[in-house]
């Protein structure tokens, strides 16, 4: 009988809470400036909700997170993730059928786009252009936001007045602009793109983007900049998008792999029980083996929620503290299937578009929309906003194996599926009662535009909000860490007073994606984060 491992003690200068993409990345800048660092990860594997792992024999998939899109340039510059294995691959230019025989190419390709457009509305594909580079130049103010770390306005020391001063001059030439961004933060999809467009299937297009991952619909006011928030990534793709070779688990093997270049401990299976407070200060880490990590710096991937309520416990937090980040809306309503198969689904519009040549080069639509109008978009938030799961959800199918063969046996395939909405709970229901008829619901959905793709299913996973929260710890299964709503971002996020990846306890942080400028694969948080601590710390050095 093998003896059970006696707790053990270990001293670093930084603990980082959870080995997902944001954790790795705060923790490669730290010990790039020198720092011991120690990450500890509840799960088996690091990654988080970027991980690649098998879900039939020889199959293997991007589980949760599934495209490229908002992994930030400067992220993989400084730490040679390409080295480090990191290959963006192409997707095809976005498909959207709306209807048995016609569909709407979303292309980075200007005339591509107007051209699919114009077949619907003559208006809308002559308004493109303009409404693209409007979008596009709110885009840009947003994207040099994203590296700023929130003010907060309440306080009245002096250095909260420099930092926002210094915020207002950096902006200062955004004048009439900001406009635009206001206009989308308050309005909903709906009425922000019916500035510019008249027909319901055009709008659809770029209205999908504001139901993704969040619990709203089109016509939700503030839905409009989660739009903006889905088009954010600066590399070159299919609107921005692409897939990663080996799926989206190579972009946390990638930082993992620099990190350990770089001296970090990565400890996996190591579930935190406990961030020990000692007069207001954080001081050790506590796992449920009772092994005992210290560190004058202490930096946590897991929501915030999480950190808070469960790791330190509402006795060291301020009651406002505690009553915002009860309140911090966290229900998620995204689910993912992701399936192995012996074809991918055969759309009815397939010969048409590769007849017309709509994916250029490629042999197959990678990347699709299903969702032909926004009432569609709409009536599949009602049907949530009741308590239900869709009757119709809108999906997005994408076929990675097309342009990856790392991922499947020759011949077969993995198509991701990704969509909305199915309430974490269910009113009047139960998800181990309702799983299977509301598999049978998605695939009655793909089938609406692809009969008989049930027949090449080989295996079948589907992970509702639920599973979700139980897999990689993400509260309520959010999958951006808490809705993009107006009260939650900026310096409203997680909660007032504490935006700033400081939290009410010295000597701790939040690195994830509960902060500015929130969720996706972009790394930006665990960047601003370790940014934020390197500051602290030198602040202290004598």
């Amino acid at each position: 009988m093998s003896a059970v491992p006696s707790p053990t003690t270990r001293t670093f200068d930084a603990i980082v809470i959870g080995a997902g993409h944001n954790g790795l990345v705060c923790a490669n800048y730290l010990a790039k400036a020198g720092l011991s660092v120690a990450v500890l990860e509840r799960r088996g594997v690091v990654g988080g909700a970027a991980v690649t792992e098998e879900i039939a024999p020889g199959f293997r998939a991007s589980i949760f997170s599934y495209l490229m899109s908002l992994l930030h340039p400067r992220i993989i510059r400084d730490f040679d993730l390409k080295r480090h294995g990191l290959e963006v691959l192409p997707c095809s230019d976005m498909i959207s059928p709306v209807s048995d025989d016609d569909y709407i190419v979303f292309s980075d390709d200007m005339k591509k786009t107007q051209a699919s457009f114009a077949k619907f509305s003559a208006k809308d594909a002559a308004a493109y252009p303009a409404f693209d580079a409007y979008l596009q130049e709110a885009t840009r103010i947003v994207r040099q936001v994203l590296f700023d770390t929130p003010v907060d306005p309440a306080r009245r020391d002096w250095r909260t007045f420099k930092d926002g001063a210094e915020l207002l001059w950096k902006y200062r030439k955004v004048g009439r602009k900001m406009y635009r961004i206001v206009d989308m933060m308050t309005m909903s999809a709906y009425d922000f793109l019916r500035e510019w467009f008249e027909d319901d299937r055009v709008m659809a297009v770029l209205a999908y983007y504001a139901s993704i991952g969040t619990f709203a619909g089109p016509k939700t006011p503030g839905s409009a900049y989660v739009i903006m928030h889905h088009i954010m990534g600066e590399h070159e793709g299919a609107g921005g998008w692409g897939f990663i070779k080996g799926g989206m688990g190579a972009i946390t093997q990638a930082l993992a792999s620099a990190a350990r270049a770089q001296g970090v401990t990565i400890i996996t299976e190591a579930a935190i029980k406990e961030v020990r407070v000692t007069n207001g200060r954080a001081t050790e880490v506590i796992t449920d083996g009772g092994d005992v990590y210290r560190a004058k710096v202490i930096a946590s991937n897991a929501s915030a929620r999480t950190l808070y309520l469960d790791l330190v416990g509402e006795k060291h937090l301020p009651d406002e503290v505690v009553r915002e980040i009860k309140g911090y809306r966290t229900f998620g309503t995204a689910f993912k299937m992701n399936i192995a198969c012996e074809r991918p689904p055969q759309y009815k519009i397939l010969d048409k578009v590769r007849a017309d040549g709509a994916i250029g080069s490629f042999s197959y639509p990678t990347y699709m929309h299903i969702a032909p109008d926004i009432d569609y978009l709409e009536r599949a938030y009602d049907d949530a906003k009741y308590g239900w799961y869709s009757s119709r959800p809108f999906i997005t199918p994408v076929v990675p194996t097309i342009v990856d063969d790392t991922l499947a046996p020759p011949g077969k395939h993995v198509v991701n599926l990704f969509g909305g909405h199915a309430p974490y709970t269910l009113k009047g229901g139960d998800w181990a009662t309702e799983r299977e008829n509301f598999k049978k619901t998605v695939f009655d959905t793909i089938e609406a535009f692809a009969p008989g793709f049930s027949n090449d299913v080989i295996e079948a996973q589907l992970l509702v909000a639920p599973d979700i929260e139980r897999i990689v710890a993400l509260p309520q299964g959010h999958i951006f860490h808490g809705e993009l709503s107006t009260d939650q971002l900026f310096f409203q996020r997680p909660v007032s007073g504490y935006a700033d990846y400081r939290t009410p306890i010295a000597g701790l942080y939040v690195c994830g994606s509960s902060m500015h400028p929130g969720g996706g694969v972009s790394g930006i948080p665990g960047h601003n984060a370790a940014r934020e601590i390197l500051k602290d710390m030198k602040k202290k050095m004598p």
